[in-house]
């Protein structure tokens, strides 16, 4: 499931930078994407022989992208699929914190460390304010542990 998210998105950002740069080429869509030129190329085929994108040669070695109407409307179905999808982990990964944060409450601890940053900590973090807790940097402390998307509890000396 992974896999096809980050296709949506490379499918999303090509669309969207093909929309607002038809002159872009794809040494600078690999770039923006973080993939190899390869990549790039086979997505432009895919949505070229889809109809979603057509190509002109605007000079002699130069290409320009132009997306289609159909190409429009896909990338408005892409981009509501990316935000179902992200509300969606961002749904289950509150829920998993609220789980954890329970288990920890259960032995009579209202304080958590958080190790690992980025969106997900941001959501552990915003859990924990909502439901009563501490963020703490004690080494001590019950820890919520990010891996990715995944949030583990380690109860460490508490279990």
């Amino acid at each position: 499931m992974e896999d096809t998210h980050n296709e949506t998105i490379r499918e999303l950002t090509l669309l969207e930078q093909v929309e607002s740069d038809p002159d872009i080429n794809q040494s600078a869509l690999a770039n923006q994407l973080g993939v190899a030129v390869g990549t790039v190329n086979w997505h432009l085929k895919r949505l070229i022989a889809k109809g979603y994108v057509k190509v002109q040669r605007a000079e002699r070695k130069k290409l320009r992208y132009i997306i289609t109407p159909e190409g429009i409307a896909l990338r408005a179905r892409l981009t509501v699929d990316y935000i179902e999808h992200s509300l969606d982990l961002y749904r289950k990964t509150r829920q998993r914190v609220k789980e954890h944060l329970n288990a920890i409450r259960a032995v009579g601890i209202d304080r958590v460390r958080i190790v690992g940053d980025g969106d997900v900590a941001d959501i552990c973090r915003l859990s924990c304010l909502e439901q009563g807790f501490a963020v703490v940097q004690d080494d001590d402390a019950p820890r919520l542990e990010i891996k990715g998307w995944k949030v583990t509890l380690n109860m460490g000396e508490h279990s």
